[in-house]
């Protein structure tokens, strides 16, 4: 859906930026249509779907994502669980998004996410690439740094120390800092 919307508004190339699951979507953007994506930063992405949190692996289950979704508290305890070490406006937020999809579409975008490894193909990214995880990452594990730096051998890897899964809202200068030297270094 990228690469038509990028077709529909006429745009032939661009540095593309994905968080999370945007992230692994961009990868996969500059694998499929190589032509389209100048650059590729990923934030807190799994390269290989393993690396999920347990407690949202589990919600690809149809029946928990169902049971969760259907008792609105619960859904709200595991995501503070889960959240448990981040601000409570990242607990709020993520409570919000979470909120307003349906059971069906979570269960199948976080089971689509977890059965995806693109170890075997990401050695074929030849464009500059960067991959920035929080160190102490909750929701995917931060050693995914770790595969996207074994597959493309010209990325650049930023471990943001103090950070978790939203490293441009734990610490936003030295992720503005990171992304934007990236893009604008014309040598990449």
């Amino acid at each position: 859906m990228v690469e038509q919307f990028m077709e529909e508004m006429g745009i032939q190339q661009a540095p593309v930026v994905g968080h999370s699951m945007g992230g692994t979507v961009s990868l996969t953007l500059t694998l499929e249509h190589p032509e389209r994506v100048s650059k590729v930063a990923v934030v807190g992405s799994p390269i290989v779907g393993s690396s999920l949190n347990l407690l949202l692996k589990m919600g690809s289950i149809s029946w928990i994502a169902n049971t969760l979704f259907r008792i609105p508290a619960m859904l709200r305890l595991v995501v503070w669980f889960v959240l448990a070490g981040d601000s409570k406006k990242v607990q709020h937020m993520i409570f919000r998004d979470v909120s307003r999809v349906s059971a069906e579409s979570f269960f199948r975008s976080i089971g689509d996410l977890w059965r995806t490894d693109l170890r075997p193909r990401v050695g074929k990214i030849s464009i500059p690439t960067l991959g920035i995880y929080g160190a102490h990452d909750n929701i995917v594990n931060p050693n995914q740094s770790e595969a996207l730096a074994a597959g493309v051998p010209q990325s650049h890897i930023e471990m943001i120390p103090n950070s978790r899964h939203f490293p441009m809202l734990d610490e936003p200068e030295v992720f503005r800092t990171a992304l934007l030297d990236f893009l604008m270094d014309e040598n990449t």
